[in-house]
């Protein structure tokens, strides 16, 4: 944890919304010197922050309007610490449905050194990073659309289909292996709906791969050298973990994917 107490004397909690934050400001002795509600613009926030915007840190959970805080940073030179939200067990452990604003105990446990920093995504790589988690839903969906498909085949039981769903031959003709007619809509519908995305799911790899390429191609191509692992899977690696250096053990690693606590 990186202390700021010489040359950053105030810290600032921020409790990050879509449409609004609650902004506190904290001394060094801890009074607050300001608490309260504001528009998510950057305008708004570099106008409030302006009289202490040299001495001051700011610090923000872990949510997704973020990029927007962190970019700002960079560009105004404002020291900035993002904190997994997940891990601040101070704040949302103890935090009531009547509270309006975590942006208090952000910033206590910012001057205490207390506050569990997380190593934010480079801003080049956060949109390739973005879709490939979009891709994760579509692809858990599709897996709920093949299952019924191959689930009759057990039950009655019936010759399976094949494993390889994927390919249109292996799906054709799989509703003539029931003899009731209820049985066959219920292979036609699960046959339709396993490759209505196909072309979909294959655009979207593709754009990954193709950004993924030019932001490291070097790691993504260590990465392919690992036995057992697809590309997919590199790709997640590479775009979870694009600062590994800061692991010091495999141990910290494993904890930061939240494997182990």
């Amino acid at each position: 944890m990186r202390f700021y107490t010489t040359q950053h004397p105030l810290y600032c909690g921020i409790d990050l919304h879509a449409q609004a934050m609650y902004v506190g400001i904290l001394d060094q002795k801890g009074d607050i010197m300001l608490h309260r509600n504001m528009q998510t613009t950057p305008e708004t926030f570099l106008t409030v922050i302006a009289p202490e915007r040299d001495s001051l840190v700011v610090a923000v959970a872990w949510m997704f309007p973020w990029y927007w805080l962190a970019a700002l940073g960079a560009e105004a030179g404002i020291p900035f610490v993002l904190g997994p939200a997940l891990s601040m067990p101070a704040i949302h452990g103890g935090k009531a449905k009547h509270d309006q604003s975590a942006s208090h105990p952000i910033a206590v446990l910012l001057r205490g050194g207390r506050l569990p920093q997380a190593s934010g995504s480079p801003a080049t790589m956060r949109a390739t990073r973005d879709l490939l988690r979009r891709r994760m839903p579509l692809a858990h969906t599709r897996g709920e659309f093949r299952a019924p498909g191959q689930k009759p085949t057990r039950q009655y039981p019936l010759p399976a289909i094949g494993t390889k769903l994927a390919s249109q031959a292996t799906r054709d003709g799989g509703a003539e292996r029931f003899a009731d007619p209820a049985g066959q809509k219920s292979l036609e519908v699960a046959r339709a709906l396993s490759g209505y995305d196909g072309a979909l799911l294959r655009a979207v790899a593709l754009t990954i791969l193709t950004t993924a390429t030019h932001h490291d191609a070097t790691t993504l191509a260590l990465l392919h050298t690992v036995p057992g692992m697809g590309p997919l899977l590199s790709l997640v690696l590479l775009y979870a973990s694009p600062e590994i250096n800061r692991f010091p053990r495999g141990q910290e690693c494993a904890s930061s994917c939240r494997l182990v606590k």
